[in-house]
């Protein structure tokens, strides 16, 4: 079976300054997941590879350089799939673990599916996972862009669970000004295995314990090696309402290519509720798709036999 692997690194309105440090960020992704798979390793092994190297890059919204939530702390959220078995994990609300991809993965090979919170930090701990200190994860980009925003809405610390704020909770964009760089990734292995994974800091101001798509299957990610496998990006409320990451790899199994599969599925989003993102896609033969409705979105990919594309 050939070889291949997707990434992307958020779906808005990138300003120009930031595109090549995207771009770079997604680049260096591909290639630590791409020698996993060219040393004979699993899909799974690949896709925690390549996101590990997205959260670690302060350019993205997840792990370090993640967006701030109202009260100005870091929640992480993320989630693998096996496309063979069918298993996944995901966490979510983690505010002490610089790469959710890699705990996401722990609770993947575990009993249960999804851990949030508290709960998660502490299957971490049983799992030998370290601990870091949640500043660490804050760099100065997002807490200016956190004051921007804090100011403009207002907020009150008092009345942060008040009506009030609970209608701004789900604002609905006309565009993603703000950082929407949920990372994810699907890869395919020599013995046909696919995988897909994502990983996020959440939506800019949200309120503290939001989880949006990025750790629910069939939003954020899914994969089905008799199917295809996505990871999707972007206004995580509209994503969920269509379970855009099951609708495009359905759309593959109804015999539709990954690339119009990928248009299919955003065509969908957009028109059934209105909502802004992107997914990427792989199909069961390794065959790359795309798509998005917002001004960019950051993405690599690579087939064997291929070039390396990357692109916004």
């Amino acid at each position: 079976m050939p070889l291949a692997l997707i990434v992307h690194g958020g779906a808005w309105d990138i300003p120009d300054n930031e595109v090549a440090e995207h771009q770079e960020g997604c680049r260096q992704a591909l290639a630590a997941g791409w020698r996993v798979l060219e040393q004979g390793g699993r899909a799974l092994d690949a896709v925690e590879a390549a996101v590990r190297v997205l959260e670690d890059a302060p350019i993205f919204d997840a792990g370090v350089g993640s967006v701030l939530n109202r009260d100005g702390d870091v929640e992480l959220d993320a989630a693998v799939m096996d496309g063979e078995t069918l298993r996944s994990g995901a966490v979510a609300v983690v505010r002490r673990v610089r790469n959710p991809i890699t705990l996401a993965r722990r609770v993947l090979e575990s009993q249960v599916i999804l851990l949030v919170g508290q709960g998660a930090e502490r299957f971490a701990e049983s799992a030998g996972i370290p601990f870091c200190d949640p500043t660490e994860l804050i760099v100065e980009r997002e807490r200016a862009r956190w004051q921007e925003l804090h100011q403009q809405s207002n907020y009150r610390a008092q009345d942060a669970f008040g009506a009030a704020r609970a209608k701004q909770s789900a604002p609905q964009p006309t565009s993603l000004s703000h950082p929407g760089d949920t990372v994810g990734c699907v890869a395919l292995d020599r013995t046909g295995q696919l995988a897909a994974g994502t990983s996020t800091g959440g939506t800019a101001n949200k309120l503290p314990g939001r989880v949006g798509d990025s750790p629910l299957i069939g939003a954020g990610l899914y994969a089905d090696t008799s199917t295809g496998g996505c990871s999707t990006t972007g206004w995580g409320e509209s994503i969920m309402k269509v379970l855009l990451a099951k609708t495009a790899t359905d759309l593959i199994g109804a015999g539709h290519t990954p690339m119009e599969a990928a248009r299919a599925a955003i065509d969908v989003l957009a028109r059934r509720v209105g909502g802004l993102g992107g997914c990427i896609l792989l199909d069961a033969q390794g065959r790359p798709g795309l798509a998005f409705n917002t001004p960019r979105m950051a993405y690599a990919y690579r087939t064997e036999g291929g070039d390396e594309i990357v692109g916004v």
